[in-house]
């Protein structure tokens, strides 16, 4: 799985202080372990020599108890006579053999599991050996690791904690650059990134918002084109529409090829006439909006669908903030949309579903392909089998209007056979 670029950053800047600060820390070890160990032996060493004087040729038990440092020291002596002993009973064997074999010298060594440090001098006759214990040294340097080990890890942590915060803060600018480009991809092509303190980051954010000013005026443009053609195209439709319905009237006067040709040319006028109304209804749909105010979703379903065909209703109660005349026309599209491709609407209802709403129209006919179902929301796209006269707008006026109203719209597939076109809302209220 490929990380996102904060988290490689912040993965990055703690490894980065980890080998940072383990290098440090090594060092650190390396030169104090070292330091405290040379300062042990050297201190161990002139004890040794000072007690070695004044032990003499010949000493006694009670002699060396004398010269003991501490609870962990011992004291041998290995001449002709035996060993003499004092302090912590240590065999002569559990030494080195070469300190008993070379004096002088020293040797760090572990006895009954206890760390020492042994150092060996030459007596008149034998080997003076003086054990220290390190037990405290030991100790020292254990807490010595410990804080390393702990200061490592912590400024890993601390790292990854400043990398991932000064990712974020670095991110910001992009997040705000793609969260724009997505409102302009949704349609909203007024978005625009907000200005920039950095100097590069400025410039990007005006070449962006350059780039979609550019885009807004273009599309203003055309839709100010379409709404002016719309325009000049509605008197000379009226009378061509009004032409051709006195003509349909008298076609039984016209049989044969010329009443074919009739049925063609009303046919065409009609589909025509529907085109302008929706090209005049995209013209519209960038206007500044109404305040939104509550509609009751299932009365207005019940108002539209009384002037149509009879239609199935599941309705429960659910108000909606929005438009009146967009909801109007969703449903409308819909409705019109399942008579035309699929024989009319067999099930209309309303269903409250946690916090939001689904309008949903049901049709029996031969449904939408997969590969289409995102397709038929497009300008002009006619995607279903058995497509009739439609202008290829109607669908792409529905997601239009559903995405002005805060909402999705998709298509799925209805069982046993046909689709269900689903418009989701945010509810406002479900008590009627």
């Amino acid at each position: 799985m490929r990380l996102t670029l904060r988290r490689r950053f912040t993965l990055l800047s703690g490894l980065g202080l980890l080998l940072v600060t383990g290098v440090l820390a090594f060092t650190t070890w390396t030169l104090v372990s070292g330091s405290l160990l040379r300062q042990r032996e050297a201190g161990a060493t002139r004890e040794a020599e000072a007690h070695a004087r004044l032990a003499g040729g010949s000493p006694t038990s009670s002699a060396l108890a004398e010269l003991l440092a501490g609870p962990d020291s011992s004291i041998l002596v290995v001449g002709p006579a035996g060993v003499v002993t004092a302090g912590r009973a240590v065999e002569p064997s559990a030494l080195p053999p070469r300190l008993l074999r070379h004096p002088p010298g020293s040797a760090w060594t572990t006895v009954d599991g206890l760390p020492v440090l042994a150092v060996a001098r030459p007596l008149a006759g034998g080997v003076y050996v003086e054990l220290s214990g390190l037990r405290q040294l030991d100790g020292t340097l254990a807490v010595l690791r410990a804080a390393l080990v702990a200061g490592t890890a912590g400024s890993a942590l601390l790292g990854a904690a400043l990398g991932s915060w000064a990712a974020k803060r670095a991110l910001i600018p992009l997040a705000e650059l793609s969260s724009a480009a997505g409102r302009i991809a949704d349609g909203d092509l007024r978005a625009r990134l907000p200005r920039q303190d950095d100097p590069d980051l400025a410039a990007l954010a005006a070449r962006v918002n350059a780039a979609a000013e550019a885009l807004e005026r273009r599309a203003l443009r055309d839709a100010r084109f379409v709404s002016d053609v719309s325009h000049e195209l509605r008197s000379p439709l009226t009378t061509m529409v009004n032409a051709a319905a006195v003509l349909r009237r008298r076609r039984h006067r016209l049989p044969g090829t010329a009443g074919t040709a009739l049925e063609l040319l009303t046919s065409e006028v009609d589909r025509f006439a529907r085109m302008v109304a929706d090209l005049l209804e995209i013209s519209r749909a960038d206007q500044v909006d109404d305040p939104p105010r509550r509609v009751a979703l299932d009365a207005l379903v019940r108002n539209v669908v009384a002037t149509r065909a009879p239609v199935a209703l599941d309705l429960e109660p659910a108000v909606v903030l929005g438009d009146r005349r967009r909801l109007d026309r969703v449903l409308t599209n819909l409705l019109d949309n399942a008579e035309r491709h699929a024989g009319g609407a067999v099930l209309v209802s309303v269903r409250p579903r946690g916090s939001s709403v689904r309008l949903v129209v049901e049709d029996a006919g031969p449904g939408v392909p997969e590969p289409l179902r995102e397709q038929i929301f497009e300008r002009f796209a006619r995607g279903r089998a058995g497509d009739g006269p439609g202008s290829g707008l109607g669908l792409a006026l529905v997601r239009e209007h559903v995405r002005r109203l805060g909402g999705r719209v998709w298509v799925e597939d209805r069982s046993p056979c046909g689709s269900r076109f689903v418009v989701e809302m945010v509810l406002r209220s479900s008590d009627g």
